[in-house]
């Protein structure tokens, strides 16, 4: 019970806190809080005063009473507003028509401020667009009234500044104000402008003729100035180039000469310092001629020396050696051949003796068949020769045919009976083998025959 007054405390702070927080409204700086609900003084622009049942409150915060007071917020924005006026007399009675623009807000002054929240609060920006495009509009019109054609396209910043100074005052008991104002275009339909131009056209281009014509008549004149200038200065120039190539000349033949002594005197000493040298080389090569002469001179010396030596030791000492072997040769075949012809005649007495006993028991031999051959022929009948001349009627038939069988081919002429003729040939030359044994032999072989054959049936019989 004793934490009761505490809790209660800090309910009701907390309470408070929070009706304090919820009922506290903010803004920012573009923009002001009208609450409602409470009187205030207001300061009029002309020094009264008069009492108001609302604040201000320009952005940051304000609290709020609750239940007692309303809050409503108005914007401070920049406002664009367009203006146009189709059809309007100028000054000298031509009909243009004309386009601008510009730029209003609620004014931040707090005297003018109230006016503005009490003329816009409820209408808002568009109310604020609708009322200041009115105003503009009308204060235009009057402007373009009051000035000339050729002024206001001319003179666009003066007929703003006089469009904003008529405008004024409506803005500033309207509660509100022009930023800026421009005008943006000029149009009509009478084709003044047109006109307006073709003639400042005209004229422009008059002037740009005469103006063209001015400056090629300075640019020719100031061109055959510069010419001559020029022709002047090139001549002076030529003058000068050609004294510098004249002195370059001169000061050319003097480096020329200098340069030819120069070349003279280095080739002279180069003549003489070629010669020197060919003289120093002509000795060192005598020199070295000498020494290479005393070197071949011993060199040869060392070579007869060698010579000599390997005469000795290749000719004389073989040759003595060679004598020594041919004498020993000489000896051994000579007694070789003392040896070898005791031998041989010692062999031809053999061979003597083996060949006469050889002979001689040859001689025996072929005697003893001599002998037998003699009574062999003696033994051998008529028959005996008729059947040795039988058994070489073939070979004799083949040695007649044979030239026949080694022709490859045999080509006929004539009649059919070429090839019986041909055997027939054949069969005649073996016809005639008989008379040819006969003539050679003595022996007839008809008989021969007839005798074989007889005795042949006799045995069969």
């Amino acid at each position: 019970m004793a934490f009761l007054p505490w809790v209660l405390g800090i309910l009701l702070v907390a309470l408070v806190f929070v009706l304090w927080a919820v009922n506290y409204r903010k803004v920012g700086p573009n923009q002001v809080l009208v609450i409602s609900g409470r009187t205030s003084t207001v300061t009029e622009p002309d020094g009264r005063k008069r009492r108001v049942g609302y604040r201000l409150q320009v952005g940051g915060g304000t609290f709020v009473m609750p239940l007692l007071e309303s809050v409503q917020v108005l914007p401070l924005d920049v406002i664009s507003v367009s203006i146009r006026c189709p059809e309007v007399l100028t000054a000298h009675g031509v009909m243009i028509g004309a386009e601008a623009f510009g730029q209003v807000k609620v004014s931040s002054d707090e005297r003018l401020l109230h006016r503005a929240v009490e003329n816009f609060l409820s209408r808002g920006t568009a109310g604020i667009a609708a009322v200041a495009q009115e105003v503009l509009e009308g204060h235009m019109r009057a402007a373009l009234g009051t000035m000339a054609v050729e002024e206001i396209y001319s003179q666009r910043d003066r007929f703003a500044e006089r469009v904003r100074g008529a405008a004024q005052a409506d803005f500033q008991r309207l509660g509100l104000e022009l930023l800026a104002f421009s005008l943006k275009d000029i149009t009509d339909s009478q084709g003044y402008l047109e006109a307006l131009g073709a003639r400042r056209i005209a004229e422009v281009k008059r002037d740009a003729a005469i103006a063209q014509a001015e400056t090629e008549r300075d640019a020719a004149i100031r061109a055959a100035q510069y010419r001559k200038e020029g022709d002047v200065a090139r001549l002076a120039a030529e003058a000068e180039l050609a004294a510098a190539n004249r002195d370059f000349e001169i000061q050319r033949a003097e480096f020329q000469a200098a340069v030819n002594a120069k070349r003279a005197q280095a080739e002279m000493a180069y003549e003489l310092e070629r010669v020197r040298l060919a003289e120093q080389l002509k000795r060192q090569e005598y020199q070295v001629r000498l020494v290479e002469k005393e070197l071949a001179a011993r060199v040869e010396e060392q070579e007869i020396a060698l010579r000599e030596k390997h005469l000795e030791a290749t000719v004389k000492r073989p040759a003595e050696a060679e004598a020594y072997r041919a004498r020993l040769e000489a000896e051994a075949e000579a007694y070789r051949k003392e040896l070898e012809a005791k031998g041989r005649a010692a062999g031809m007495r053999l061979e003597g003796q083996v060949r006469a006993e050889a002979m001689r028991e040859v001689g025996k031999a072929e005697a003893e068949a001599m002998r037998e051959k003699a009574a062999a022929w003696r033994d051998y009948t008529q028959a005996a020769l008729a059947e040795m001349v039988i058994q070489k009627l073939p070979e004799l038939a083949r040695a007649v045919a044979e030239p026949l069988g080694k022709v490859e081919r045999i080509v006929m002429v004539g009649d059919a009976a070429g090839a019986s003729k041909l055997t027939g040939q054949v069969g005649a030359i073996l016809a005639q083998l008989p008379a040819v044994v006969e003539s050679l032999t003595g022996v007839k072989l008809e008989e021969l025959l007839a005798q074989k054959l007889g005795a042949k049936e006799e045995k069969e019989s």
